[in-house]
């Protein structure tokens, strides 16, 4: 039987070792569905088709999509059931510099390789324990915002009012990108409080009727009825700019905030629901800007007709009016020999 309070429901365990794979689904098998992938790549498939995972097992070193970049990518997700999943983080090493950084991603617990039975057991129990508590909340303890779960909730609410009354809903994701370096230099108490002020900032901006989460660890989503998609993707780049601007130092040094914006609306993309909006705001985040046009080379002007260009601008024409009809008309010979 499962341990008090489990669903029996399907544990994903990511591992590209097939002994480490089989190793723990002995000890799972007893009381969860098993499903096992050999890579981050065939994972993230996984879990977007099976909505029964309700936790996931993953090593850090694999082929193809590695555990940093499928935490990333969980974290990340448009749709609540995979962003909000438990993900336990299996390793043969202990380095705590690949810990830190798979904290910093989101994992929720790590384990060894080597760990028995009740041990696992155990971390799994706690685990889904304290999921199933956070998702009765609303709010976000740090910041004040909407909880990802009640998000997606209020945004099914603007979706369905701009369905019926033939009106917009667009929603902007705003992540700070420098989020990690902020954490690795001053510290995560630092780096929560600057997250803080940023969602104060962010909640004192929106109107009271749209709906504002912090859905990643760095990342907020606003969604808002009745504002378009150029509307949304202005007020971004305000909030963007205002980012670039803020002066913050610790120890001496200062702190920088880039950070980037993706917005999407019903008005001009598919979508079947806000989950589907979510998902696009949160995919052209990684969206590359289009680069800019290298402006032209000037090459310099031969020296003769520099200096004859130079003397004609310094030359005092106030007391040579006589002479400015005669001066235009030589100049425009000029312009018509340049035109051919």
């Amino acid at each position: 039987m499962p341990p008090a309070g489990v669903p029996q429901k399907r544990v994903l365990l990511v591992d590209d070792s097939k002994f480490v794979r089989t190793t723990f689904k002995s000890i799972l098998g007893a009381s969860f569905a098993v499903r096992e992938e050999a890579d981050g790549a065939a994972a993230w498939s996984a879990l977007a088709e099976d909505p029964s995972i309700v936790m996931v097992f993953t090593d850090l070193d694999m082929p193809r999509l590695n555990g940093f970049e499928l935490l990333s990518r969980i974290r990340g997700a448009a749709e609540a059931r995979i962003r909000e999943l438990p993900v336990v983080v299996i390793s043969g090493a202990e380095d705590p510099g690949a810990k830190q950084r798979a904290r910093e991603a989101g994992a929720n617990d790590f384990i060894s390789k080597s760990a028995d039975a009740p041990e696992v057991l155990s971390r799994i129990d706690n685990l889904l324990r304290m999921v199933s508590a956070s998702r009765t909340a609303t709010h976000d303890p740090l910041t004040g915002t909407l909880t990802p779960h009640y998000l997606v909730t209020e945004g099914r609410k603007h979706h369905a009012h701009a369905r019926r009354h033939g009106g917009d809903v667009s929603v902007m994701a705003l992540r700070l990108e420098s989020h990690g370096d902020i954490v690795r230099v001053a510290g995560k108490e630092i780096a929560d409080v600057i997250l803080a002020r940023i969602a104060k900032q962010l909640l004192a901006k929106v109107r009271a009727e749209d709906s504002v989460a912090r859905v990643a660890e760095g990342t907020f989503m606003v969604i808002a009825a009745g504002t378009s998609a150029a509307q949304m993707q202005a007020f971004g780049e305000r909030l963007r700019h205002e980012l670039a601007e803020a002066k913050v130092t610790h120890r001496e040094q200062r702190l920088s905030f880039p950070s980037r914006v993706g917005v999407a609306s019903l008005a001009v993309d598919p979508a079947g629901g806000i989950e589907d909006l979510m998902r696009l705001a949160m995919r052209r985040l990684d969206e590359k800007a289009p680069a800019k046009a290298p402006a032209p080379a000037v090459r310099p002007l031969p020296d003769d007709i520099e200096s004859a260009l130079a003397r004609l601008e310094k030359a005092d024409w106030a007391k040579l009016a006589d002479a400015a009809p005669q001066v235009m008309h030589r100049l425009q010979g000029i312009a018509a020999k340049l035109r051919r």
